[in-house]
């Protein structure tokens, strides 16, 4: 008997209620039973979404329209008796009202799908082309997707695999498409949503950043390239795919030019991964596995490395000066700096742990844990400066991401970890076994002054409050004043202030959210200070003694007379 045959259609014919109805056919088949099962999670969003929470009313049948039993095995897998059958038509509804990157989001205006939160694969038969078809609910509908439609039908789509099934999602409505080249390859920008967007001002910025890129990497690897836009009152985001990439951002986010930078350096970060993860990517990433947990330790390499480059990228594009680089590496240095979780959870633990920590927020978070996307992207910035300062600036990370291409990222071969530290260990020219023990595997604080120094850069903290340090985030709820945040080690978590408490007194006095840190002022390190406060409802007033004050942030500056060694090597890494 010939190969099974699996074909995916996708309509919604009342998309206000935002139900996407899926309906799969399976010709072919043979096998006394069909078992199918529904992803956990999202390449390039590490965390276990559940998506099979908002699939209902699943049916099978047969070729003559015979209901066939379906038997739920797990939260994500069903059986189905297909004994004597050849043709099996499943049918299934998701509800789709979440506008995320990774999601499902469709009402009268428009349809955006992820596979994996839509789709039910075949277990088993993930590697076996497929087709798909979208039935627009409107004739004025269109579809936007990374996909090649048939020559004789514009909405169905030949998929070699679930995997690219997965990684192709699609736009549906009447949204805006453009449509430009860069060297010689197609590009599509499609938005949907209304706001203060000027396509005649970002596509040539899209064009120079593909360029800046293309000249990082060495090529484009694909013929056709589709951002999909969504602009929209809340939210912030994007996913990087093989031959596409979703971008969520603010409406109104596109005329102030420190808003407009960010949405560049958004686009820059998910258009690099093509590259860095899509094709380039950890061995624990080689073939996925969509239900269960992926693990790996180099997602500060996926994830670090391309939000290292996101903010290089615009300078080299031209989009920004040397001024905003440094306005921009300083924000993120103080975002470091000031997450006491640093000190706690490593760098490789951070990526390891993605599936439980980073997209699992809490009030304890930033005690406990550190990004991977933010610490990974400061480890890229020392390595970066190191290959440059011992090779004159003839040599940069840039020549550690061609050559991990040359040998991983071209002929898609995972890499393990050693092999990445093998070939940064070669570009650099120096032994790193202590960089990766220390900062990687261990918890030692980044020396990131050591490293901007040989640049004629200064990194200093910067006192914008002047008042002794208490270390509680107080924030105005309902005419009340809660405590949102402790820090470990702080006066207000020795104190045994706990998130969610009411603070209503300094030393007697009513305080104000606003207020509170104005009324420190008053006081002097070391002093002991009563604070009155509600503890599940429970009135209690606490000693507590103040600490020093804190850096609110830090600032990386030039040196105002460096050495001409220092200038040489600052023009070969940012002016160059």
């Amino acid at each position: 008997m010939p190969s099974p045959q699996f074909w995916y259609q996708v309509s919604c014919p009342q998309p206000e209620n935002h139900y996407f109805c899926v309906c799969l056919t399976v010709r072919n088949w043979s096998a006394p039973e069909l078992e199918l099962k529904m992803p956990v999670w999202t390449p390039g969003s590490y965390l276990i979404r559940e998506y099979s929470r908002h699939l209902q009313d699943l049916r099978a049948e047969d070729g003559n329209g015979k209901a066939r039993p379906v038997v739920k095995l797990a939260k994500n897998h069903w059986r189905i008796d297909s004994a004597g059958a050849t043709e099996i038509k499943i049918s299934y509804r998701v509800y789709a009202d979440e506008l995320s990157v990774r999601t499902n989001h469709l009402d009268g205006s428009h349809g955006y799908f992820n596979g994996a939160a839509l789709f039910l694969a075949a277990a088993g038969y993930e590697d076996h082309p497929l087709t798909l078809e979208i039935i627009p609910p409107y004739s004025q509908w269109t579809v936007s997707v990374a996909l090649e439609p048939e020559k004789t039908d514009p909405f169905i789509y030949n998929v070699p695999n679930f995997d690219t099934l997965v990684d192709s999602p699609v736009e549906m409505g009447t949204q805006a498409v453009y449509e430009f080249a860069v060297r010689g390859k197609a590009h599509q920008l499609a938005v949907w949503g209304e706001g203060n967007l000027d396509p005649e001002r970002l596509i040539p910025d899209l064009e120079r950043i593909i360029e800046t890129e293309a000249e990082i990497w060495g090529d484009l690897p694909y013929e056709r390239y589709l951002f999909i836009l969504h602009l929209s009152s809340q939210g912030y985001g994007g996913l990087e795919h093989r031959e596409s990439c979703s971008l969520n951002y603010n409406r109104f986010g596109f005329r102030e030019p420190e808003k407009y930078q960010r949405f560049l350096q958004l686009a820059a970060h998910e258009f690099f991964h093509l590259w860095n993860i899509k094709r380039l990517r950890p061995i624990a990433l080689e073939t996925f596995d969509y239900y269960q947990e992926n693990y790996t330790p180099s997602l500060w390499f996926s994830e670090g490395v391309t939000s290292y480059y996101d903010l290089l990228i615009p300078l080299r594009a031209g989009r920004y000066d040397v001024s905003t680089f440094l306005k921009n590496l300083s924000k993120e240095i103080t975002r470091y700096r000031l997450t006491p979780g640093r000190l706690v959870q490593p760098l490789a633990e951070s990526s390891f742990d993605a599936w439980i920590k980073l997209y699992r927020r809490e009030s304890h978070s930033d005690n406990c844990q550190m990004s991977y996307y933010l610490k990974g992207e400061l480890l890229t910035l020392m390595l970066d400066l190191l290959i440059r300062r011992r090779h004159d600036n003839q040599r940069s990370f840039d020549d550690v991401l061609r050559e991990l291409w040359r040998r991983f990222g071209q002929p898609e071969k995972g890499f393990r970890e050693a092999e990445l530290e093998a070939v940064i260990r070669e570009v650099a020219g120096a032994d790193l076994a202590d960089f990766w023990q220390e900062y990687l595997y261990g918890l030692t604080e980044l020396p990131l002054e050591d490293y901007l120094e040989p640049f004629g850069l200064v990194l200093t903290p910067q006192y914008d409050d002047p008042a002794p340090y208490f270390g509680a985030k107080l924030q105005p709820e309902g005419g009340r004043v809660k405590v949102k945040f402790v820090a470990v080690g702080s006066p207000a978590e020795q104190a045994g202030l706990s998130c969610e408490d009411e603070l209503l007194a300094l030393n007697g006095f009513k305080i104000g959210a606003e207020t509170f840190n104005q009324r420190l002022q008053d006081f002097q390190p070391q002093e002991w200070v009563k604070i009155t406060y509600f503890h599940q409802d429970r009135l209690q007033t606490v000693a507590a003694q103040l600490q020093a004050p804190q850096p609110s942030r830090y600032e990386v500056a030039p040196m105002p007379h460096p050495s001409p060694r220092q200038s040489a090597l600052l023009r070969g890494w940012l002016e160059a």
